[in-house]
């Protein structure tokens, strides 16, 4: 039986990635998100197996689940002890000893200040993701060695919206020209030209990257208005 602490050879994680990303169980969908994850577990200390029962996938991102989270904290010495537990309020007191002690609430009204609690999972599920970000708070501000640089999956699920809404503003305020440039595009260039174009658009999220585009269409829109003239060598 391999020891949960040995390091796993790579092709055995390589076989043990293909079987989860094949079970499309989790949330992860390919090899390779259920391979980087597994490695991450094993640089922790665990065995790569836990990377499928902790973490789940979520639009492209990984993310830890809320209970793994909180099971990691417990068994680095935190203490958690639940003060309120419905679907309108959540409250728990967090101890450790790296980070004191500290009291967390998230009622349905700090969620709504937020921006998140009219969406779907907020409405079907309110306690449970409050709970979540009670945990997650509570952890990072305690013993933030748990959860440095990963978010729990209800974070995660709030995040896409949140970028399509900055991306709006940045393409409303920096690149109010970027409409016109796809527009022309779609005119002068053929289809798979044109749809590539548009799923780059909606792929920017920052005023550098849409500045740059915009320049880069611009010039391709040149390029077919004023086609470059062949040299003699070429014509010959």
């Amino acid at each position: 039986m391999t020891n949960a602490l040995a390091l796993v050879p790579m092709d055995s994680l390589e076989r043990m990635a293909q079987a989860v990303a094949a079970s499309k169980l989790f949330g992860i969908t390919n090899q390779d998100q259920a391979l980087a994850l597994m490695l991450v577990a094993q640089a922790e200390g665990l065995h790569p197996a836990t990377a499928a029962r902790d973490y789940h996938i979520i639009q492209g991102r990984p993310a830890l689940k809320a209970d793994a989270m909180l099971a990691r904290y417990l068994a680095s010495g935190g203490t958690v002890e639940w003060l309120h537990h419905d679907d309108t309020k959540v409250e728990a007191k967090f101890s450790h000893p790296s980070g004191g002690t500290l009291s967390i609430a998230w009622d349905m009204d700090r969620a709504k200040k937020a921006g998140l609690g009219g969406k779907d999972m907020w409405t079907k599920y309110p306690r449970q993701m409050l709970r979540a970000r009670v945990i997650s708070e509570g952890i990072r501000a305690t013993n933030p060695a748990v959860a440095t640089g990963i978010y729990t999956p209800e974070e995660v699920q709030d995040m896409e919206p949140e970028r399509k809404q900055r991306k709006e503003k940045i393409v409303e305020s920096v690149a109010p020209a970027l409409k016109d440039v796809l527009d022309a595009i779609a005119k002068m260039v053929n289809k798979a030209e044109r749809t590539a174009a548009k799923a780059l658009a909606d792929q920017l999220t920052d005023e550098s990257q849409i500045a740059m585009a915009e320049a880069a269409w611009a010039t391709r829109i040149e390029e077919l208005k004023h086609p470059a003239k062949p040299s003699a060598q070429e014509e010959v």
